[in-house]
């Protein structure tokens, strides 16, 4: 099993659906915010099962949802297929959206999955398909000064603020015994430091920052900030 088989199903990584709920709201609120205008044209690339993406597009001209796992594109489209400003696509399918047509593209929590070499891949398409006046946010990014047990406590901690705490921790003990935990363990994460991720973004054309707070409940995780240089 690699990364792309284990999201490709129902996984335990949400202690409750008022947790899944709870971290897909506060979410879109951060990419709500993150949009430039009404006008703009946004892509949420490795968006998982994006529960409130009816409310980011509200708020946009057109938002493309991606995922690599078949089943979670069957659910967006199931649950979003009447709205006529989203669409569902592939990974391979944004290679085929016109150069430089978006204005924001956000990638949250994914790095971790990906190797360098892919991440370098898709650096240079999603440069390709942003505006010049775009913007590229990565976020969720780990640290290598991030254990689980960090992220651990900062679930603990949105847990107690969202009222799942019991089932929170009732989650980091199915998670210890998960693919979940097995695959960290042989196969790991990608981490990088904030000098190591700046640099990628600049070789790859970006001018790059990191931003103040991380997009979502981890403040031990950092998000960046592109421009196309």
């Amino acid at each position: 099993m690699n990364w792309r088989d284990y999201w490709n199903q129902d996984t335990p990584i949400y202690a409750s659906e008022r947790h899944k709920l709870l971290h897909y709201r506060l979410v879109a609120s951060d990419i709500i915010g993150l949009i430039p205008s009404g006008e703009a044209v946004v892509l949420d690339y490795g968006c998982g099962e994006a529960l409130f993406a009816d409310r980011i597009a509200a708020k946009c001209a057109r938002l493309y949802l991606s995922d690599a796992a078949p089943l979670v594109r069957d659910r967006l489209r199931e649950r979003f297929g009447s709205n006529d400003r989203i669409t569902v696509l592939g990974p391979d399918e944004v290679s085929g959206l016109p150069d430089g047509s978006l204005d924001l593209i956000v990638v949250n929590s994914l790095l971790q999955y990906l190797s360098r070499d892919e991440l370098r891949s898709l650096l240079k398409l999603w440069r390709a398909k942003l505006r010049g006046s775009g913007q590229l946010v990565i976020a969720d990014v780990i640290p290598p000064d991030v254990s689980p047990l960090k992220d651990a406590r900062a679930l603990l901690s949105f847990a107690w603020q969202g009222g799942f705490l019991g089932s929170a921790v009732l989650g980091l003990i199915r998670t210890a015994f998960s693919d979940y935990r097995k695959l960290r363990e042989t196969i790991g994460l990608s981490q990088y430091s904030e000098k190591e991720k700046v640099e990628i973004l600049q070789d790859a054309g970006f001018s790059a920052e990191r931003a103040e707070r991380n997009l979502g409940h981890n403040p031990a995780r950092m998000t960046f900030v592109g421009r196309p240089a």
